[in-house]
């Protein structure tokens, strides 16, 4: 079905005459001193998502959100045409091992996406790993592949309901049939199969204990190595820092496989420390060849002891650099490829070239250079986009990458490094006519002056047609770039004449590490003047207005919304924060928050609580204030954000927002987490909802 024909349904879209009663949330007696500030906590027993009281808050405001939901006219014909035009075939990246492709399919509306292998490009692949077998419902998802260098065993990773857990177990790739080995309490990890494939190495935390699973910290990672055919229990702990349990323990073997290497991280702080330890000889020593914690430094390959990395030492917009580790001091250390005026976002090592990544004002460009850092010539992309992959070992003549771009679906390419030649390998075809839309970059002023570039999409001659609602999506930390990329929820956004607009704030990754660190800490703030700018200069442009204008935001985007919604609540018509960050003085309490500290500071040092708690979503809402129409989204499963942030934040919004004051719901989403590895079905659901909850908030005439 068409957009003219679901216009026709929602003609006038009049305002839905229904009353909203929240379910009454009860306020206990809690107040926490933060240097000498006394901080109340009224609805700190949310926290505790195991107790009855907070399940039955759970169901009562879900069943007013889906209440209202439910009397929204257009919900179900949007959700119909997100599963008319998501249900396209598409492909994941391929790899090779051992002379077989791997490679992952959805054939459409498949909750989740099946892994295939195949002996060659162009025989036909069989099915491997079908994770919409391992639940009735689609949510128990494949998380890490590793395959054995034979190309004869793989390694996979189960995820139940959405959490960041994971299950490790093996597959036999001839037989198809799964060998006895079970792997538990790994998180964050991957797995990386020693050479002559009699085990691997990965990292797990300890058990936690019973009912604390989704909620207690995260420390003490420890890296293991499992032989095949032995119990978890015998497996060997290969390096363990049980003097520092805020160390992220992370192992893998170089290519050749004559070294392990350690990358050893402190929370999300995008510098680590690089050790190794030679495979050659039995028990040899873990070398410390980069100890320091100055810098990032990500091993791309090694070539006869020659280390190379991706660095921002020295160099804020990174290069590569290569360490003879015979003469690992610094003065001996040789620059391969100089810091540009572009981010040098990524790097690979495949047929003796070096794949460097770039980002100009937040879209791809890639240039091949040789082992000496001689450029060899630039891939010829197919337009302005993004692009991801270069993947393959040293001595392969081949290479895939992706494409896409707001308004083109993901295409996969193979290359041939040898003539510089890329031939189409899968291309989607959507059921979706991109050609009547179009792409421009704006630049909007922040607060202290610096320029902030902003993507808009929308039907082609947008920028002169008058306003219209506009969704306005950010992010802005922990050195995440935000790049063009193509979404079916937002081509249907488009398609009902909406705008979409993402924003590169500071905070992010986009211009490298002096952008990403303007964004942190003491200086958390630019991020969301950066986002306001974004509104404002959308306004300005008379691309929309404020009525019209929502903001989208998860997880650390969460806390964007949250902390520009309270901040500036005249400025939007609505918002949809999800899986939020809320409260900014406890974050640090749960799962793998106190990593965050990074980013954010804590509410443990004076001057930060100070900066913190002037922004924390939470403790910025004001009774009596009409805050813009919002639905929270979260999830029960989410062990990442747990989902109290989220559920103490839509508490207070409902207590605050003004009597006569739009809607304030709190979609809780069960047997889901994070996001990763959500189910289809449950996100075309809550897409719909999102959607239509805009359409009438937002009273946005469909074309």
């Amino acid at each position: 079905m068409h957009m003219k024909t679901l216009s026709a349904v929602l003609p006038l879209l009049t305002p839905l005459l229904m009353s909203l009663t929240y379910p009454q949330t009860k306020k206990v007696d809690v107040v926490d001193d933060y240097h000498g500030t006394q901080v109340p906590d009224p609805f700190r027993w949310l926290e505790d998502d195991n107790a009855e009281d907070t399940k039955a808050w759970v169901k009562a405001q879900n069943e007013v959100t889906q209440s209202y939901l439910s009397g929204l006219p257009q919900r179900e014909q949007i959700k119909k045409r997100l599963s008319d035009v998501w249900n396209y075939e598409r492909f994941g990246l391929p790899s090779k091992e051992g002379g077989r492709y791997f490679f992952s399919r959805n054939s459409g509306l498949q909750n989740q996406s099946v892994l295939y292998v195949a002996d060659t490009l162009e025989s036909e692949a069989r099915v491997l790993i079908d994770p919409n077998t391992f639940s009735k419902d689609g949510t128990v998802s494949l998380t890490e592949t590793s395959v054995s260098e034979d190309g004869k065993k793989i390694v996979y990773g189960m995820s139940k309901g959405g959490s960041d857990w994971e299950e490790y177990r093996v597959r036999d790739v001839d037989s198809g049939k799964d060998l006895p080995d079970v792997i538990e309490w790994v998180k964050f990890s991957s797995a990386s199969w020693a050479k002559d494939g009699s085990g691997f190495y990965y990292s797990r935390y300890p058990e936690p204990k019973s009912g604390t699973k989704l909620t207690a910290e995260n420390k003490n990672q420890s890296l293991y190595f499992h032989k095949i055919g032995t119990p978890q229990s015998e497996d060997k702990k290969v390096y363990a820092r049980p003097d520092k349990p805020d160390w992220g323990i992370h192992g893998f073997v170089t290519d050749d496989g004559k070294y392990l290497c350690l990358n050893l991280s402190e929370g999300t702080d995008p510098r680590n420390r690089f050790f190794y330890q030679s495979l050659e000889k039995p028990d040899a020593p873990v070398v410390e060849l980069l100890p320091d914690f100055d810098a990032e430094y990500s091993l791309i390959d090694n070539v006869d002891g020659v280390f190379f990395f991706r660095t921002n030492q020295g160099a804020p917009r990174y290069r590569v650099i290569a360490i003879d580790i015979a003469k690992p001091e610094r003065a001996a250390w040789k620059e391969i490829v100089p810091q540009s005026q572009n981010k040098l976002e990524g790097a690979s090592m495949v047929g003796g070239q070096l794949f460097c990544e770039y980002l100009k004002d937040a879209s791809s460009a890639v240039l091949a250079y040789d082992l000496n850092g001689k450029l060899v010539r630039e891939v010829e992309l197919p337009g302005i986009g993004s692009t991801g992959g270069f993947g393959g070992k040293r001595d392969e003549t081949e290479t895939f990458y992706a494409f896409t771009s707001f308004t083109q679906p993901t295409t996969m390419f193979r290359y041939d490094t040898a003539s510089g030649k890329s031939t189409v390998w899968k291309k989607s075809a959507v059921k979706f006519d991109t050609d009547q839309f179009e792409t421009q970059q704006i630049f909007v002023t922040s607060k202290d002056g610096t320029k902030v570039p902003v993507f808009v999409v929308g039907k082609k001659g947008f920028m002169t047609a008058g306003p219209r609602p506009c969704l306005l999506y950010g992010y802005g930390g922990f050195d995440i770039s935000l790049t063009p990329s193509f979404s079916i929820s937002r081509a249907i956004w488009m398609e009902m004449g909406g705008l979409y607009a993402l924003a590169n704030l500071r905070g992010g990754g986009e211009y490298g590490q002096e952008w990403h660190e303007a964004g942190t800490k003491l200086r958390k703030q630019n991020v969301f003047d950066d986002f306001i700018a974004a509104a404002e200069g959308l306004i300005e442009r008379k691309l929309t207005t404020s009525p019209q204008l929502a903001i989208q935001g998860g997880s650390n985007g969460g806390l964007l919304v949250g902390a520009c919604m309270a901040q500036r609540p005249e400025l939007f018509g609505a918002a949809l924060p999800a899986v939020g960050v809320m409260d900014m003085l406890r974050f640090h309490k749960f799962t793998i928050g106190w990593a965050w500290k990074s980013d954010y500071g804590s509410s443990e040092d004076a001057a930060e609580f100070k900066a913190i708690y002037a922004y924390s979503p939470l403790h910025n809402l004001k009774p009596g204030t009409r805050y813009p129409a919002t639905m929270v989204t979260t999830a029960d499963h989410d062990d990442r954000v747990v989902p109290a942030h989220s559920f103490k934040f839509a508490a207070r919004l409902q207590e605050c927002q003004a009597k006569d004051g739009p809607p304030v719901l709190i979609r809780i989403e069960t047997s889901a987490g994070h996001g990763a590895g959500t189910a289809l079905n449950k996100v075309i659901e809550e897409t719909a909802d999102e959607w239509a909850f805009l359409v009438k908030e937002l009273g946005m005439k469909t074309e």
